[in-house]
């Protein structure tokens, strides 16, 4: 039983030796000291033993076991210290490094030119002014010359909620409600989103953005459009950029007129984008027609005015040169991180 007890105490001070963490030490800790250890087997084994014997042995196995605990106890602090050094050059911080930059997000290419345009507009005196998005067919459409029986009316371009409640195909009855609830001089512009029942394609989206303007004051003339949409032209795209007006139709204007703009890209040369002619065509203008000032409670007879509308992402289009309008609304981070 000595020859035992000198081996198992030999045996565990080599394997103490080996020990590398202390979950091992533990494990070595309970195979020899523990209820079921090697140590505890030659005690239970001292009652074969005769009563001379037993004491002396007795005495061989508290130092034995004395002798243990102290070299697990001295292994184990040396363990904690190497663990610790370990964690701590883990967490170490070298702060002389320079500090990661964090990525910045930027305006979406439709709010940047949003903002230029309300930047150009307030600039020009006109006031920002927004309107319900579910509309009543009343401003939507009879207060702007649309009658029932108008074909821009028919559910195929519009969104009925019932027969008096729509999507608001336009932002022009936020100037109907203006004028409506103002008396001239009126200077606005309305900027939002509108709703039309289009296919999605390169060009086009039952959903998207508009802005429109509307001046009515005494003696306002077609000059002063023609003016007012230079300015803008020339703000947003640069110098040398004019506008050409074409005769159009449209029932809230008369007369109207098609704008279009030298194309941004080759300046009026002929590019792929222009398809050669050197313009874009741009926007929806005219003269407010009387019978809708009237109808709106203006007096067409001393007020004339003028209004334009025309959509944000054709102008976000045309100015990043974007081929898909898709890509305004896909929010691929590939194509926003070039408006940084």
């Amino acid at each position: 039983m000595r020859e035992q007890l000198a081996k198992i105490v030999e045996q565990a001070l080599e394997q103490l030796k080996g020990v590398g963490d202390s979950a091992a030490l533990e494990q070595l800790r309970v195979r020899i000291m523990g209820k079921k250890g090697e140590l505890t087997a030659i005690l239970r084994g001292m009652g074969q033993l005769s009563p001379q014997e037993r004491p002396a042995m007795g005495q061989l196995v508290n130092e034995a076991r004395r002798k243990l605990e102290e070299a697990i106890e001295s292994c184990g602090q040396r363990l904690q210290q190497a663990e610790k050094e370990a964690r701590l050059a883990r967490e170490a911080i070298d702060v002389t490094l320079p500090g990661r930059e964090r990525a910045l997000g930027s305006l979406h290419p439709m709010n940047i030119v949003l903002e230029d345009l309300l930047e150009i507009f307030t600039g020009m005196g006109f006031e920002v002014v927004e309107g319900p998005e579910v509309e009543y067919d009343h401003y939507n459409f009879e207060l702007l010359n649309l009658p029932k029986n108008h074909p821009a009316r028919d559910a195929q371009d519009t969104f009925y909620i019932d027969d008096n409640i729509v999507l608001r195909t336009h932002t022009s009855p936020v100037q109907a409600r203006i004028m409506t609830t103002r008396k001239p001089p009126i200077r606005i512009v309305c900027p939002g989103r509108v709703y039309r029942a289009d296919e999605v394609d390169a060009t086009h989206s039952p959903v998207f953005h508009q802005i429109e303007g509307l001046v009515i004051d005494e003696h306002i003339s077609i000059g002063d459009l023609k003016g007012t949409l230079d300015t803008f032209a020339q703000r947003l795209y640069g110098e040398g950029v004019v506008t050409r007006f074409r005769p159009s139709f449209f029932p809230f204007t008369e007369p109207s007129a098609e704008v279009d703009l030298t194309c941004a890209n080759c300046h009026g040369k002929g590019c792929k984008m222009c398809k050669g002619t050197g313009w874009i065509e741009v926007l929806g203008s005219g003269m407010v027609n009387p019978k809708v000032l009237d109808m709106c409670g203006i007096d067409s007879k001393r007020y004339t005015g003028f209004a334009f509308g025309m959509g944000i992402e054709r102008l976000a289009i045309l100015r990043y040169n974007v081929p898909d309008m898709r890509y305004l609304y896909e929010n691929d981070l590939r194509f926003l991180r070039q408006f940084r």
